[in-house]
């Protein structure tokens, strides 16, 4: 006995030739066979920071890769087929195997350094907090333009006296 892929179109013919359409597309897309596969991501932001989630059922920690530079999160890895039984042959196979990417560009406001991945039940989490000091609000004050020379005569003075004051590895520095 072979079994054949039900398609929908035995039963019930569309309504329009659109919907007839519509539905041809949709059942050769899907039935093509892929060189990778694209996982589904849901991602969102909250006070705290970014949730990327993607959907890597049968995928191992090992075999996946997750990078971050100038911006862009990188996460990328391989699917892999793995052959359980000699003698089996297939005579539908939908899963998609093999090698994928996804990025994402996040905004400046994110900090680098704390960024954590969790894989639990063939879903990855990665999580990107916000860097506190560039979303924290500041008030920023307006000064005149005469306050601003006598900030800055003011300050050419004190900061001569700090620099002789600093200090580097223990020893007085003066400028």
């Amino acid at each position: 006995m072979a079994l054949n892929r039900y398609n929908g179109m035995q039963d019930v013919m569309p309504n329009t030739f659109s919907s007839m359409l519509d539905r041809f597309f949709n059942e050769s897309v899907n039935s093509r066979n892929f060189a990778g596969f694209t996982p589904h991501v849901d991602a969102c932001e909250t006070e705290e920071g970014f949730e990327i989630e993607l959907a890597l059922p049968g995928v191992k920690k090992e075999d996946i890769s997750i990078d971050f530079q100038e911006g862009k999160l990188t996460i990328s890895g391989e699917r892999k087929l793995e052959k359980k039984e000699e003698g089996r042959r297939y005579h539908m196979l939908e899963t998609q195997y093999g090698s994928f990417s996804r990025s994402f560009y996040l905004p400046d406001k994110v900090n680098p350094d704390q960024i954590s991945a969790q894989l639990d039940n063939g879903v990855l989490l990665v999580t990107v907090p916000k860097d506190e000091n560039k979303t924290k609000k500041r008030q920023i004050s307006i000064s005149s333009g005469t306050e601003t020379q006598k900030a800055s005569v003011g300050k050419g003075k004190s900061t001569a006296k700090l620099a002789t004051a600093t200090s580097e590895n223990g020893k007085e520095v003066h400028a």
